[in-house]
């Protein structure tokens, strides 16, 4: 994807619509919305009842008639309509009116790599709906690879992995554009759920829908890595019963369970490697793997990847927000020379 810098730099906002969170950059202001891409509706009236972190707190308690809906899913705008609404209502009304004192406001966006033209054209229409008079589309990679500070102005190669709540985008980035990428449709979603699968097939516990970063947390330095103590205890509904029980889990088993999904984001980087020039991957033997994203936050992840590839594998300073930075640096005019060159095409 090709974007007229020029134009970029006439951006006022941008907004990184992601499965798991929405990010909202304000040129001279930063970041201004960090919130989970989540919706409470009243299905009986259809009014908006919550968004962000309230809507999200909502999810698997309550009542019939109000749903928590996601209108984002993978990058992609699923439901132009409530995408609006969530904005809206995330963005404040104090933030609108200034917005909306601009006589033509411009808006930039993150799009995912090789998003279909109907992706591309929700995530416009999206923010058209807000009032923007003209959208610009960036890929995901690119504005998550200036965000961690990767030097992809150089003519040497980058490798960078936006692990999403849904996907995971992996390329080799080279002078500012992108040499070889895959997309993958496995994210953080996916070994949450493996986890989830785990336990109520091994130990019949239920456990409640937003237990499974907490334990994750828990599991840090032990759960995903041979290291550490082999147990760890988790809280849980009884599959039978219904009722509050607690189990010791293996932690082997549950670094056992998350290795299907995994396999597959291996085989994309495998996928990646080989489609890319030789020189480019004798570079990364050196440089190694950036990884960004929620989900790069996931304990013993980066170690995995090191022990598969026998590449180094780093974690970006606040990977979960690098691509919304690195599309912040955009719009204030903050990226190096080369790489705007690059970009504009």
């Amino acid at each position: 994807m090709t974007v007229n810098l020029d134009q970029l730099r006439r951006c006022h906002v941008a907004v990184d619509l992601g499965a798991a969170r929405t990010r909202v950059y304000v040129k001279g202001a930063g970041l201004v919305v960090d919130e989970p891409s989540a919706a409470a509706v009243n299905t009986r009236t259809g009014a908006l009842i919550a968004v962000g972190a309230f809507a999200e707190q909502m999810t698997g308690r309550t009542p019939s008639y109000i749903r928590v809906v996601r209108p984002v899913s993978g990058g992609t705008v699923v439901d132009i309509d409530m995408a609006q609404r969530m904005l809206r209502g995330l963005i404040g009304e104090k933030l609108r009116r200034n917005l909306r004192r601009k006589p033509r406001l411009r808006a930039a966006a993150c799009t995912p790599y090789e998003a279909d033209p109907l992706a591309q054209r929700a995530a416009v229409e999206t923010l058209v709906g807000l009032g923007a008079r003209r959208v610009e589309l960036v890929d995901t990679l690119i504005a998550a690879a200036v965000g961690c500070g990767l030097p992809v102005e150089l003519p040497e190669a980058t490798m960078i992995m936006v692990c999403g709540a849904a996907t995971t985008q992996v390329a080799v980035l080279s002078l500012g554009s992108i040499v070889t990428a895959e997309r993958i449709p496995v994210g953080g979603d996916a070994i949450d759920h493996a986890i989830v699968q785990h336990l109520r097939h091994h130990h019949e516990l239920m456990l409640p829908s937003q237990s499974v970063r907490p334990l994750q947390i828990a599991l840090s330095g032990n759960g995903l890595t041979p290291y550490g103590p082999s147990t760890t205890e988790i809280h849980g509904r009884d599959v039978a019963t219904g009722l509050a029980r607690s189990v010791q889990v293996d932690t082997a088993a549950v670094r056992d369970a998350i290795h299907p999904p995994l396999t597959a984001v291996l085989d994309g980087i495998g996928k990646v490697l080989r489609d890319c020039p030789p020189d480019l991957v004798a570079d990364l033997a050196d440089r190694g793997i950036m990884m960004v994203g929620g989900s790069a936050l996931l304990p013993g992840l980066d170690q995995m990847l090191r022990d598969a590839t026998g590449m180094p594998v780093t974690i970006a300073e606040r990977p979960e927000v690098c691509a919304i930075l690195g599309l912040g640096a955009m719009l204030e005019g903050r990226v190096r020379p080369l790489v705007l060159d690059q970009l504009a095409g």
